[in-house]
């Protein structure tokens, strides 16, 4: 199944090929309803409700069809099939916010891009890094005397700095209205001959800064590209759909708080179609940072996103497996069929194709809103 319990309140969007645009569905016993609406055309009008999940639960809406048809349209862009969940939202990512995940972001960068360097430099100091930062508190005295110890002994990194500092690593994911949904196609830039998938936490969040949800993203990430310099960060991370999620916004309600988002367990599979399988898993209750710390950082009197913003959590996962050759660890193949999955989140699915080799975004914010118009809902 996709999707999570029965309970769950879902908010999420589809591609209408008789509207030729998306529209706002949710799920009711396994039936997709669409309950796009004048007043509502958006899915960022219902999280700037100030109470979604009644708004959602009053709508009747019109029965599409089942949720796992949906899902598997997605090969057949000339049916209806999910969307990411998100519309106007900007989508936004935290980096190092796992010491396990920190560690590999050093070793990538201690070994410039190549992986054969990365299990050297892993053994010499990734344990030792790891253990040594084990429950510090961000930007805390403790955390302090750890920095300058790790200077003193030269070991000190840029992703250390935003790992174990005062300030979180926030980032631009994607483009408003590029990232791809369930059963898409996720693209590697061409260049980059070493990269994994990212199975984070995604986190919907209000115009004021308001959580109203979580769903479940893939921040697909090219290790060799951002290795070589952190300042080519945007090129390894924001490329054609590069950035998936889904399967759809779970809204928070009597059943689902942001409690269990700060102990929700992810579990990632990869199949290659060479009988490779990569299995990893991510733990919330390990994150250095709390989720609302995050989302003060990224948004408040220092910025404002007036169509609300997806936030992308960072990853425990970070894979040392090695696929072809030892010592070299894991890169994707094309085809690799990516799993991500929550008990209270559901799973989203995608397919390993190059960035070139997907279909190219063309429906930007001008045709989402023109489209709207031609239906008269706005």
């Amino acid at each position: 199944m996709i999707l999570p319990a029965s309970d769950a309140t879902l908010l999420g969007r589809i591609w209408s090929p008789v509207e030729q645009g998306p529209c706002v569905v949710t799920v009711r016993e396994g039936r997709v309803f669409d309950i796009t609406s004048a007043a509502a055309p958006l899915v960022r009008d219902i999280c700037e409700m100030a109470d979604p999940v009644a708004y959602i639960r009053a709508t009747e809406g019109v029965d599409m069809g089942s949720a796992e048809a949906l899902s598997a349209n997605a090969a057949d862009l000339s049916k209806p099939h999910f969307l990411a969940p998100c519309d106007l939202q900007s989508v936004k990512a935290c980096g190092v916010t796992f010491a396990s995940s920190m560690v590999e972001r050093v070793i990538e960068e201690q070994a410039a891009g190549d992986p054969l360097k990365a299990q050297e430099i892993r053994n010499r100091i990734g344990a030792r890094i790891g253990d040594s930062l084990n429950n510090i508190i961000p930007g805390s005295t403790e955390s302090n005397k750890v920095k300058e110890a790790l200077i003193e002994e030269g070991l000190w990194s840029q992703y250390l700095e935003v790992g174990i500092g005062p300030d979180a690593e926030v980032f631009s994911k994607a483009q408003i209205l590029s990232s791809v949904g369930q059963g898409a196609y996720v693209g590697l830039h061409p260049i980059s001959k070493w990269n994994n998938p990212e199975p984070e936490v995604v986190l919907a969040v209000s115009s004021g800064g308001r959580i109203v949800g979580a769903t479940l993203g893939n921040d697909v990430n090219l290790r060799d590209i951002e290795g070589r310099s952190a300042l080519l960060l945007s090129k390894a991370k924001d490329n054609n759909a590069s950035c998936a999620i889904g399967p759809m916004i779970r809204l928070f309600d009597e059943s689902f708080t942001l409690d269990d988002v700060r102990h929700a367990e992810l579990d990632l599979i990869v199949t290659g179609k060479d009988g490779f399988i990569l299995n990893g898993h991510s733990s919330m209750a390990q994150i250095s940072r709390d989720p609302e710390d995050l989302v003060r950082q990224t948004c408040g009197r220092h910025h404002q996103y007036p169509d609300g913003f997806m936030l992308f959590l960072g990853t425990l996962f970070a894979p040392t497996q090695d696929r072809d050759h030892a010592g070299e660890g894991f890169t994707h193949k094309l085809d690799d069929v990516v799993e991500i999955s929550s008990p209270m989140l559901g799973t989203l699915t995608n397919t390993v194709r190059l960035s070139t080799d997907c279909t190219e975004w063309t429906f930007g914010v001008s045709h989402l809103m023109r489209n709207l118009a031609q239906r008269n809902l706005i």
